[in-house]
């Protein structure tokens, strides 16, 4: 029994940590630290990647699960993306502006419970407009450097994602690709060696050349291995 409770538990564990970097993030956001606040949505969104493979790995994906994730998303990807172009741009506009940005959860809110109402179990190939974890990424970093950018860039990225994710575009979801083995290690030990080499030199010019060429790499990798697999099957 308390191996099936550990079993159920550890996905929940990896959207726990999501929300725990989400309310960091916000508080980040609240103090000007935009840097560490992008840093910790970035690492939410590797373990909200997690938890549903996770989930359907062992066996014990269900209604919970998938509720306690999207709770965690909008606050993660919704609220703490939103504060950070609140503080960045929006806050010239006073009050205008605090209702503007509460659009963005708030439209990501709606697509969360959109999506759970016409989810299912199995896993499919595309996404009913742009998930709320890739936009509040995306808008996260474009606030980060929203200073080297021209002034209309973070309001156009803002209004251009929030209505996407309402949208019924389809999105590939990469949900069918293989999670090599070891990967949950090697994620969680480059994350801790990125965070330790940023906390020391504060050189987020080499995370950004870094990570996210890995990780664009990790996923064609991934996506490579499953086609000749499937080639060798049919063969």
């Amino acid at each position: 029994m308390w191996k099936d409770r550990v079993r159920n538990s550890i996905p929940n564990l990896f959207t726990f940590g999501n929300l725990y970097c989400g309310f960091l993030a916000i508080v980040m956001a609240a103090k000007g630290d935009f840097q560490n606040a992008t840093l910790l949505i970035v690492i939410a969104m590797m373990l909200d990647s997690l938890d549903g493979r996770l989930a359907r790995m062992l066996g014990v994906a269900g209604d919970f699960g998938k509720e306690l994730d999207s709770l965690a998303d909008i606050v993660t990807f919704g609220v703490a993306p939103a504060m950070m172009a609140y503080y960045t741009y929006f806050y010239e506009f006073g009050e205008i502006g605090l209702l503007i940005s509460a659009l963005f959860p708030l439209f990501g809110a709606f697509r969360l419970a959109r999506f759970n109402l016409s989810a299912t179990n199995v896993a499919s190939a595309y996404f009913s407009g742009v998930p709320i974890t890739a936009a509040g990424g995306i808008l996260a970093v474009v606030t980060l450097f929203s200073g080297r950018m021209n002034d209309l860039m973070v309001p156009l990225v803002f209004t251009g994602l929030a209505f996407l994710m309402v949208s019924r575009v389809k999105i590939p979801s990469f949900k069918d690709i293989p999670v090599p083995r070891h990967t949950f290690v090697i994620t969680f030990t480059l994350l801790y060696v990125t965070y330790v080499m940023i906390a020391r030199n504060n050189e987020w010019s080499t995370f950004w050349f870094v990570a996210v060429p890995l990780y664009i790499a990790f996923l064609l990798f991934s996506f490579i291995k499953k086609k000749k697999q499937k080639q060798h099957s049919n063969g």
